[in-house]
């Protein structure tokens, strides 16, 4: 995992450098009811500030004296706007923003977002009286960062557009991008609204797409003085999030029933990688039920540790007494039993949350052809060889007998997990490419669902070296949208993406999961494998009605690549793995790994191996529940010949004007403007 990445910093003296960082306090918790602003104290009166941009500061000359009544006016007018005291109470403009997460480990600091024309809202509540920050990075650490601040200062909201180049000097941009819409302050908490379109063009600032968006934050307890902000210390960090495609929040009646499948104290080696595995038996229902949401239950402490989880479906000609204890997964002495679990039913990988079915859509519990007994996999990453650990993890299924019209499926595409997976080291970028392929959608759909299924959801799937991810999909030599896509991975934030509409998978589509890889740091290869430090190329495909494919995926031709490094033969039969090269001389009687880091590579060889790769024939997996396989299992089949790439449309800048929110009171508004104006003249003659 390494070091954490730099979090904003703020300059000392204006435009220096946000740089110095410290660690993130631990422990408190959310201030006032929900982690939002806390109300006063009964009996005593509130210090607030609830403002709009400031129009009575404006109309003030230069040099002259404010008037004495120039705030009340403005309260007055925002007070008889519609909504007002509503707004008031919720610690906001009263505009609801439908997503809301918090930053900070202590409660502090809360953001709220929602779209708004054609970009997005975004509210921060913030335990303080000073500034607030607030950005994006593409690394989450400072350097070349868009970064927004703002606050209030003597009874006058600011927001101010800033940026950092290469070497984390912050700047103020040219280019205003955020445009504030309400601001209020109290004795304890600032709360900033402000909207930016998406694409705003401006070379200083950073789109927002559906991909991973690596937000920043910060903030202190003085405002913005005239040298700029000053150095936050330790209130700062970073967090992942999907702005455009978040996680979807569901709300269930606490009578929902649920059960958990949980370790019970797990030791966790003093390793890098632990895959643990353990089987249960889901609970006996009379009926049918429908499992239609799924939580994550990670112990305190252990969120970093737990990376995935998935979980299997397995065999149903057991007894209970599979269920004794766990194991090491993928261990020459692991139960026989765990063999027969190959049918993913859910997936969950770090940094996700709970995920809700959508309204028509349940897994299916109860019947026949459901999972009587299910094997619980979980990767543990603990790159600093921790010891002592004893874990509790696992996931919490909330189900009912309100059955939906359709039954989920999960089909895992991309690349078979292999050593025959290879990526050279010292690159920048370097892609590859699992295939699902059209003779294994072809012979499973055609046979199943020959009107095709509907996919709704898809988790994206790549260890430490994966930069970006794209399942695209195919039909007839032409290039459809794509699946999902997350062009800016995040390897600590993996969770499932609902997809805007659903997709149809029809026999004889292709798809590719597509993985981008930078392996500027590594000295020798990167193989597909399970440690983290390996590397894995899959999409979960969530989707219904469910059929019988469980696995859609390919293998890479293995001597083709040897032969870019000139291996001329092995020795055959294989009975050693790896396998062993018997020419040339200077391969004769190592493995293919070896061989493999012993040849010279660098930027220019590594360029033509990727495009070689690309281009080889594939072995095609395509696989049942219960360890049957379908017919064009073990077949080799070439990559698809694309004859209309997919040409996304594009950016379109956004402009000033349009992000702000149109004005749903105009006669409010009039009669507003009115009485403000009548107080601003009176104002005026008792000055």
């Amino acid at each position: 995992m390494g070091r954490q990445p730099d979090g904003p910093g703020v300059a000392r003296g204006g435009e220096g450098e946000w740089g110095r960082v410290g660690p993130l306090p631990a422990g408190g918790r959310a201030a006032g009811r929900g982690g939002g602003p806390r109300p006063p104290a009964r009996g005593r009166r509130p210090s607030s500030r609830l403002l709009a941009p400031p129009v009575c500061a404006t109309q003030v000359p230069a040099g002259r004296r404010r008037p004495r009544m120039c705030r009340w006016p403005l309260l007055l007018l925002w007070g008889l706007l519609p909504g007002a005291a509503a707004a008031a109470a919720a610690g906001g403009s009263g505009r609801a923003l439908p997503h809301r997460t918090l930053l900070d480990s202590e409660g502090k600091y809360w953001l709220s977002w929602g779209p708004r024309g054609g970009g997005l809202a975004f509210r921060l509540e913030v335990r303080t009286a000073g500034y607030v920050g607030f950005g994006f990075s593409p690394t989450g650490a400072m350097a070349s960062a868009d970064i927004v601040v703002g606050g209030v200062a003597h009874g006058r909201p600011y927001l101010q557009d800033y940026f950092t180049n290469a070497n984390r000097e912050l700047k103020k941009d040219a280019q205003q991008d955020y445009h504030l819409e309400y601001a209020m302050e109290n004795s304890t908490h600032t709360i900033i609204e402000f909207t930016r379109e998406l694409h705003t063009c401006d070379i200083n600032d950073k789109s927002i797409t559906e991909s991973t968006v690596r937000v920043i934050w910060a903030y202190h307890h003085e405002d913005v003085g005239e040298a700029g902000p000053q150095y936050h210390d330790s209130n700062r960090g970073t967090k992942s999030l999907r702005l455009l495609n978040p996680e979807k929040t569901s709300v269930l009646s606490t009578a929902i029933p649920y059960f958990d499948l949980v370790n019970q104290d797990v030791p966790i080696p003093n390793k890098g990688t632990t895959y643990w595995c353990q089987m249960f038996k889901i609970p006996v229902f009379q009926e049918k039920h429908h499992v239609i949401k799924v939580e994550p239950v990670i112990q305190r402490g252990h969120e970093s540790l737990v990376h995935h989880i998935l979980l299997y479906q397995c065999s149903s000609s057991f007894n209970d007494s599979v269920l004794d204890y766990g194991h090491e997964c993928y261990h020459p002495n692991m139960p026989d039993a765990f063999l027969t679990c190959e049918t993913v039913i859910f997936a969950w990988a770090i940094g996700g949350e709970g995920f809700s079915y959508p309204p028509h859509v349940g897994l299916s519990l109860g019947t026949p052809l459901d999972p009587r007994y299910v094997l619980l996999e979980v990767h543990y990453d603990n790159p600093t060889y921790k010891e002592g650990l004893i874990d509790n993890s696992g996931l919490r299924l909330f189900h009912t007998t309100d059955i939906r019209k359709y039954d989920a499926g999960v089909i895992e595409a991309g690349l078979w997990v292999s050593l025959f997976h290879t990526i050279p080291p010292g690159m920048p970028e370097f892609r590859s490419e699992g295939h699902c392929t059209l003779e294994c959608l072809e012979e499973a759909l055609e046979a199943e669902k020959p009107s095709g299924i509907h996919v709704f959801a898809v988790l994206l799937h790549a260890h430490l070296a994966g930069r970006g991810i794209r399942l695209r999909h195919f039909r007839k030599g032409e290039e459809l949208r794509l699946l999902a896509y997350d062009d800016d991975f995040d390897f600590n934030f993996q969770e499932f993406q609902y997809l805007k509409e659903e997709q149809t998978i029809l026999p004889g589509d292709n798809l590719i999961t597509e993985c981008r890889y930078n392996t500027k740091d590594r000295a020798r290869m990167t193989w597909g494998g399970l440690s983290t430090r390996n590397e894995m190329c899959l999409s979960y495909l969530l989707y219904y009605p469910r059929i019988n494919l469980t696995r859609c995926a390919s293998i890479p031709d293995i001597m083709e690549q040897l032969q870019f490094i000139g291996v001329k033969e092995i020795y055959r039969p294989v009975t050693t793995w790896p396998f062993i090269i018997k020419s040339p001389k200077q391969y004769k009687n190592l493995s293919f790994m070896d061989a493999m880091n012993k040849f010279k590579w660098a930027k220019k060889e590594g360029l033509s191996f990727n495009k070689l790769v690309l281009s080889l024939p594939v072995n095609v997996r395509c696989s049942k529940t219960d360890n049957a396989e379908w017919s064009i299992q073990g077949m080799t089949a070439l990559p698809p010949h694309v004859e209309r790439p997919y040409k996304a449309e594009p950016l379109v800048c956004g402009t000033s004007s349009s992000s702000s929110p149109p004005r749903n009171h105009p006669l409010e508004l009039l009669v507003c403007f009115m009485v403000l104006c009548s107080l601003l003249h009176s104002t005026h003659l008792w000055s």
